[in-house]
């Protein structure tokens, strides 16, 4: 999967690596023919599966290792019937056909935990927790970030995706997090997708459009 991995080990870390390259199959695998899912295969995913998907995703980095990400895997029926009401229009079928639906939210008083996180920086939860504007954008920025670790985790260990916003954010807050600082951000099914449910390939603007050189 890699041409080349180049490794060091420095007295009282971990091991690391430099950025080495993937093969084509796993660039096809991660972006170019992965699609929205909008309908799935009644398979299952299983709880190993999950924790898998999460002990990859968990080191994508964040600013200040703050990690605000939460994630509540919707599966059991009373529950999917519960987020599904929730959903507004075709994605309420998306819901109550996947076998899970993961909620992505972000936790507004994610600097709680950066003693722990962060230990060298420890002042750093005062700094979050004194400045609710920079808390809520730390927050909301960097478990975006997550959540797309998130999904490329999910299609490197042979799992499909369906992200979704069409929701209410505020009632599944209210359903889901209630008593807490935690907002939903969207919602992602994960599964095994049916194929006859992808739409046709959408474009994508070029290089040129959207990036310049200086």
């Amino acid at each position: 999967m890699v041409s080349k991995i180049k490794s060091a080990t420095f007295a009282g870390r971990e091991p690391a690596i430099t950025a080495t390259a993937i093969n084509e199959h796993a660039k096809d695998v991660l972006f170019r023919l992965p699609r929205s899912h909008n309908r799935w295969l009644d398979k299952p995913v299983s709880d190993e599966q999950l924790k898998e998907l999460y002990e990859l995703m968990k080191w994508g980095p964040t600013c200040a290792n703050c990690f605000p990400l939460r994630i509540v895997f919707v599966r059991e029926q009373s529950s999917k019937e519960a987020l599904a009401r929730l959903a507004y229009g075709n994605n309420q079928q998306k819901i109550l056909q996947a076998p899970v639906t993961a909620i992505l939210a972000h936790d507004l008083d994610f600097f709680e935990w950066l003693p722990r996180l962060l230990p060298p920086k420890p002042e750093y939860r005062d700094l979050y927790g004194n400045n609710p504007q920079l808390a809520y954008d730390t927050a909301f920025r960097n478990s975006s970030l997550q959540a797309a670790y998130f999904m490329f985790a999910a299609r490197s260990i042979g799992l499909d995706c369906g992200p979704q916003s069409g929701f209410n954010n505020a009632a599944v807050d209210e359903m889901f997090f209630s008593g807490t600082r935690v907002r939903s951000n969207f919602l992602c099914g994960i599964g095994y997708g049916d194929l006859a449910g992808v739409w046709p390939r959408l474009p994508r603007p070029s290089f040129g459009e959207v990036c310049s050189l200086k």
